[in-house]
Parts: C-alpha cells; structure tokens; sequence
C-alpha cells in the first residue's frame, strides 16, 4: 500500500459523499485522496515521511468553487479607483486624488460605481473638472455600463457623428452629443483606446488575486474574461504559479478561431482547462439593459436590449455544439432566459440528431436573475446548468422591486429552480461582487429575508459551491466532493457551518486551503 503525504485528524469532515457524508481523518497521496475515514483508518497509510496534522476539531469542506467570475477584471480592479461610494461626491474626490500622483494623460480607470445610489447617471460633466488633463473610464459595478471624461472619448475618437453599434447605446444630450455614458457594446469604442498591460504584467496581477481568492476557501474558478487573460493563466500554468485550478471559458468572438483550432471543451489539464463558449442574450438589470417580456416599471417603451440578435446566437450555438463545444449564455431579463432556453431546446434536437447525449453538452445560463414561471421546469427538462449569483439577489433587490414589481415573485428563484430538477452551480460574478464564497452561502439561505420561499438549506447550497461547479465543467469524478481518487481539494473552517446561526454564515473564515495536496494559503501551524 502507498503511504500518505499527509494525514488530517480530529475533524469534522462533511465529504458530500452520500456513502460516507461525514469523516473525522483524511489521508491524502500526491494531488489525490487516498482515504476517508477515522483516526484509526489512517493507520495503514502512515509511513516515515507522512506528515500528520491534528486538526483540533476544526471543520473540513470540499474546496468551494466559484463558478462564475472576471479574473482579469478582479485583479485590474484591484489595480484602479473603487468609485462604489455611497454618493456621487465621494467617487470624484477618489479621482481627484488618483490624479494627483499620476502622471498627465495617463489614463485613469476604476470600476463600482452605481447610479442608484446616487440618483443619477453621473456624466463627463462630473469628471471634467477633477481630471482635465487624463483620460478617465469607470466601469458600472454591473460592468455593462461605462462613465468617462471628454478627454477619453477625444483620445478615443468620439464625437457626435459616431454611430451606436450594434448591441450598444452612446448616451447624448438633445443636440446629438455624447455625455460621456456608453452601454454594452458601445463600451467598446473605449476601451480599444485604453493601453493594455503585458502578458506577464497580468500575470502578475493574476497570481496576486487568485493567491487571495485561495484565502476566502476557494479552490477553483470559471473564468469568463478573454483571451489576455487566458494568455496571462497559461504562463503562471507554465511556472507552476498556479494556486488555483481554472476553467477558462471562450467569448462568442473567439469562436472562429477555436473552431479553427480543433478547441473541444475539456481539453487542457486538471489546472487550466477550457470550458464553454459565452454568448450575451441581452444586458444587465443596473442600465435597464436586460432584455424583458414586458416594460421595465415606470419605462412603458424600455424593454430592454438583444445583445446578440437571437439568429445570430443560433447559428452560433449550432456551429459550437456540432464541433463538441459547450454553451454558456448570459441571460438576466425573463426574456433573455426564454430565447436561450428555446435555443437549448433546438440544440437538444440538433444532438439527439446527431447521436450526442444531453449529459455530453452540458449548456449553461449564466445568471438567470428574471425567469418567467412558465419556464423554470425548461431547464430541469433541457438539462440546463443554472449558474447563479446568490449575492446578486441582496444587492439587486432594490433595483428589482423598482424596475420589475411583482415579477419579482420569481427572481433569483434558486429554490423552484432546484426543485423543478434545474443543476445550480452558485458563483459571485465578481468584480461585480465581493467573491468571498461565504457571503453567497449566506445569501442563498438568508436572502436578507427576500421572498424567502426561494431560499436553499445550508446543504444546498454548499452542493451548488462544490458538486454543481464540477457538473457544470464536467469535472464530477474528480472534484466536488471528498472521496478516495478525487482531487485533494479541501478547505479547513474554525468552525462548524452547520452548528452556527445561519446569520453568522457571513462571518465565516479560512484556516486552510489545500488544492491538489498542496497548501496554498494556510494558518493552521
């Protein structure tokens, strides 16, 4: 018998495992697991070079995955101004003072802020005066709205006789003048402006975050940014740097090229892998861009935008799932979710067709924030993956009750979701929101007090951080759960979530995170 690395005792071991739920001792071999069990299993296992650690009756998990989030934009984020102050003020003087120590015409860029709480959409009247002389761009919270100052849209190429693109919104005064606020794909009229760090620079910044992702219990991610990113994760995969293991997900505008490359979802290594091909259905609920059924309360001509022209994201969807590519669309508005879902419905006939199981292709919707009563039973019959936010329902929830009403009956409606056979992979969507897995745990079983009928069980919802995650990227044999020959992913809790208040869900922390048999963030010793 091969002898252990390492062996962890005097724990409460919750292993979601339905054979053996719960353990006190663990014996871990290279990257894997070897055995689960008690103190006295472990015996066997142990050999001159075994390391042993009496973990004190501290609780172990199965390492929690965060199965939506921007790597580039959480580490970048990091990098800028955070202007998700409580009023419009405040977010200029955060400017002010970045201007100050940084050098003339260096652009200047930040992410947070939220119109909401200030009443307004801000402008380039705001920002002109605290910085004249840089180029100034400031993302939304929700990311699908972008604030800058004149002297951006200049170096940019911005004037009154630039065209809205299509899927975007330049916002203009009543004589055709841009005001300094773009949506969606309008956005990227900037940003092609703004200089991009190097490869190596991101992958710096990346190592940083992710190293700090490993200390809030996380022990995997899917990311959903492009390709700069996947180039930066490839070098720290190439060193060895990588503390976490990634599942990289393609932007629809990659799509060629990774048909082109022969890419199937999947391929890679048990550290960095690809995953699905994202297509946005619409926008976000923040700049009332999520595309709905029905007007947005109190706007009787908005309802919302088609990010992608539904034929467009057919043929698209048609031309990944033939070539063994995974979907994942970004849905928000109850429209949205009905045209991805009957896109899904279409693509399920195209395999059967084609002889391919549903478990083979195992499409997602990325937040479905708003689904019509009528279709929360489609994704459990499709087979759909409903990847979640939890923390999108406490903080959106204001915007939800002005702008959606009663339809808010079934928004963030994990419970029915679940209930009706959907698989629900949970996440944070950060840079949009802290990624602390902790406080989407709590939020999927407080709500705040929300429509509370849509609230899940502790043990729910930690299986939609753990084994829905591993579903959802194909991954169920090796990761999500603590059993012999999976990953040695796991993470150490002072205490025990399941003899806790939920309230205190919240205030929960991390003595030790161990991906692949390695500790990659540890205060146990």
């Amino acid at each position: 018998m091969q002898t252990a690395d390492w062996i962890l005792w005097n724990a409460r071991i919750y292993t979601q495992d339905p054979e053996q739920p719960i353990a006190g001792a663990i014996a871990i071999i290279g990257e894997r697991i070897g055995a689960v069990g008690h103190a006295g299993d472990m015996r066997p296992w142990q050999g001159p070079r075994t390391r042993t650690l009496d973990l004190g009756g501290a609780t172990v998990l199965p390492g929690l995955v965060d199965a939506h989030l921007h790597l580039e934009g959480y580490a970048r984020r990091r990098m800028g101004v955070d202007v998700d102050t409580p009023t419009l003020e405040e977010a200029l003087e955060r400017v002010a003072r970045r201007a100050a120590y940084t050098p003339p015409g260096t652009w200047i860029i930040g992410r947070g802020w939220l119109q909401e709480r200030w009443g307004r959409f801000p402008s380039a009247d705001d920002l002109d005066p605290v910085a004249p002389a840089h180029p100034v761009a400031l993302w939304a919270r929700s990311g699908h709205a972008l604030w800058v100052n004149r002297e951006a849209m200049r170096q940019a190429g911005i004037t009154s006789e630039t065209p809205d693109p299509p899927g975007g919104r330049i916002a203009r005064d009543p004589r055709g003048e841009p005001i300094g606020l773009f949506f969606e794909r309008a956005m990227d009229l900037i940003v092609r402006a703004i200089p991009e760090p190097s490869t190596e620079e991101l992958a710096e910044a990346l190592y940083e975050a992710l190293h700090e992702l490993a200390a809030l219990g996380l022990t995997a991610v899917h990311n959903f940014d492009g390709p700069r990113a996947f180039a930066a994760l490839q070098v720290l995969r190439e060193r060895g740097d990588l503390p976490l293991r990634v599942v990289q997900h393609l932007p629809l505008t990659m799509l060629d090229h990774a048909l082109a490359l022969g890419l199937r979802t999947g391929f890679g290594d048990d550290w960095l892998r690809i995953g699905a091909v994202k297509i946005f259905a619409d926008g976000a609920l923040g700049p009332r861009t999520a595309w709905m059924l029905a007007p947005y309360e109190g706007e009787p001509e908005n309802l919302g935008m088609a990010f992608t022209p539904p034929e467009a994201m057919r043929e698209a969807a048609r031309r990944a799932t033939a070539a063994g590519l995974w979907l994942a669309i970004h849905a928000i508005g109850d429209r949205a979710n009905r045209e991805a879902l009957d896109l899904y419905a279409e693509l399920r006939e195209l395999e059967a067709r084609l002889g391919i199981p549903p478990e083979a292709r195992r499409h997602r919707i990325e937040h479905a924030q708003l689904v019509h009563p009528d279709d929360i039973p489609r994704f459990g019959r499709l087979g759909v993956v409903a990847s979640m936010q939890p923390i999108h329902a406490v903080s959106d929830r204001p915007m939800a009750e002005r702008y959606w009403g009663k339809r808010c009956a079934t928004a963030y409606a994990w419970r029915s979701l679940k209930e009706r056979g959907a698989s629900l992979a949970f996440g944070s969507d950060a840079p949009v929101e802290p990624p602390n897995p902790f406080w989407g745990l709590h939020a999927a079983v407080v709500r705040d007090g929300w429509h509370p009928e849509h609230a899940l069980s502790l043990a729910e919802a930690l299986e939609a951080y753990t084994v829905g995650p591993a579903w959802a990227a194909g991954l169920e044999r090796w990761q999500g759960r603590l059993r012999p020959g999976m990953w040695a992913d796991l993470i150490v809790l002072p205490e025990d979530p399941f003899r806790i208040p939920a309230e205190g869900l919240r205030e929960l922390t991390v003595l030790g995170t161990m991906v692949g048999g390695r500790w990659v963030y540890q205060r146990l010793v």
